[in-house]
């Protein structure tokens, strides 16, 4: 079952592909209802790569379970009306559209807030609501791009794409904490009032970007893959081994690194910790030390050494990992097209993570009625 810490908070998911479904599914983990409105063709993730036999994506089935969907058509009388009093029996609306699309539907900020004053509408756009880039179209890469946080990852030569999709899931997260304090601040609050909340994916990359930025603005940012944590300390990086396997190291303090150096018979290398950075020779050593020996031989010798040494495991063993079977996060449902869903990674009171239910098909016109009577 899901926690019980939002029960009674009614949210409508007016989210396309993946920020704002997976704030609604962090929504929906903490106990709350969530209804996701989608067009009468159905949200665009739907059918977004390789699709099942029933015809939908498994991106879309793990995006969205836990919730119940309905179908409206917001350009129809119908369909506004029928949303208007979802809006209107709503505690929060979480929506992904670029600025000013619902209000070109009748649906803006002003008269969501006369149907419901006590409604938190989170609006998750790319860039938010002002400034030149407020209509511009743009992806995870751009977010990333735009916010800094891709600049300084990758290699010397190029920036690297990360995934999955950091911004994406980043201000997924950023917009759940914010409809929750919102809406604990509206229960704080002697009237009670709602709030409009204007998020951006790229302000959530962009949050992060203090230490680079004062860096930067005091002429002592390192050049891509030079820096302690970018890939120019030794002690700090991914390394290939014989097999074509990666084994992860990072032994930033000395005891760390001396015990590393002394597991694998290299106690001359202790005393260049403190060599300057970018530590190149020292970095072509470390890796051809590991370049010689399989992965296995490195867990057999490294796991039982406090030395912050870990295989890097590929995604088909990633939940046969013992640390994440002895965690129950990651469940399989069974069948000819298996889903693998990851849990929330909250556990309350000693109990496992909450639950999902598979998404449900329902009639508008009965959630209505629902909402209304309950």
């Amino acid at each position: 079952m899901p926690f019980a810490f939002l029960t009674g908070v009614r949210v409508i998911d007016l989210g396309q592909y993946l920020p704002g479904p997976y704030a609604c599914q962090i929504l929906a983990d903490l106990g709350a209802e969530v209804v996701k409105v989608e067009a009468p063709q159905g949200d665009p993730l739907r059918r977004l790569g390789p699709v099942d036999s029933d015809g939908t994506t498994f991106a879309y089935k793990l995006l969205n379970a836990g919730k119940t969907v309905v179908r409206l058509d917001l350009k129809s009388d119908a369909g506004r009306a029928a949303f208007e009093g979802l809006a209107a029996g709503a505690d929060a609306l979480v929506e992904s559209y670029r600025p000013g699309a619902l209000a070109r539907l009748g649906l803006g900020p002003d008269r969501l807030r006369a149907l419901n004053p006590r409604l938190v509408h989170a609006s998750l756009s790319g860039w938010g609501y002002d400034g030149p880039y407020a209509g511009r179209a743009g992806h995870d890469l751009n977010y990333m791009a735009v916010g800094g946080g891709l600049a300084e990852s990758g290699t010397a030569e190029r920036p690297t794409i990360t995934y999955p999709p950091v911004a994406d899931f980043a201000s997924a997260q950023h917009t759940a904490l914010a409809v929750v304090a919102a809406l604990f601040g509206r229960g704080r609050d002697g009237g009670g009032g709602g709030a409009f909340l204007d998020l951006s994916i790229m302000e959530t990359v962009l949050g992060w970007q203090g230490l680079n930025l004062t860096a930067a603005a005091r002429g002592t940012l390192p050049a891509r893959a030079t820096g302690l944590l970018s890939g120019g300390a030794a002690c700090y990086g991914v390394y290939p081994t014989a097999d074509g396997r990666f084994a992860t190291l990072s032994a930033l303090e000395e005891k760390f690194w001396d015990a590393f150096c002394r597991a694998v018979g290299r106690p001359d290398w202790i005393a260049r910790r403190d060599e300057p950075l970018p530590q190149t020779a020292l970095t072509a050593e470390v890796a051809a030390l590991f370049a010689g020996r399989t992965l296995a031989h490195w867990q057999a010798l490294l796991d039982p050494v406090d030395c912050c040494f870990e295989a890097l495991p590929d995604a088909g063993s990633v939940a046969d990992h013992p640390q994440v079977a002895a965690r129950g996060q990651v469940r399989t449902r069974p069948g000819a097209e298996p889903l693998v869903e990851t849990l929330a990674g909250i556990r309350v009171d000693g109990g496992p993570p909450p639950d999902r239910t598979p998404l449900v098909e329902a009639d508008a016109a009965a959630v209505l009625e629902r909402w209304r009577t309950g």
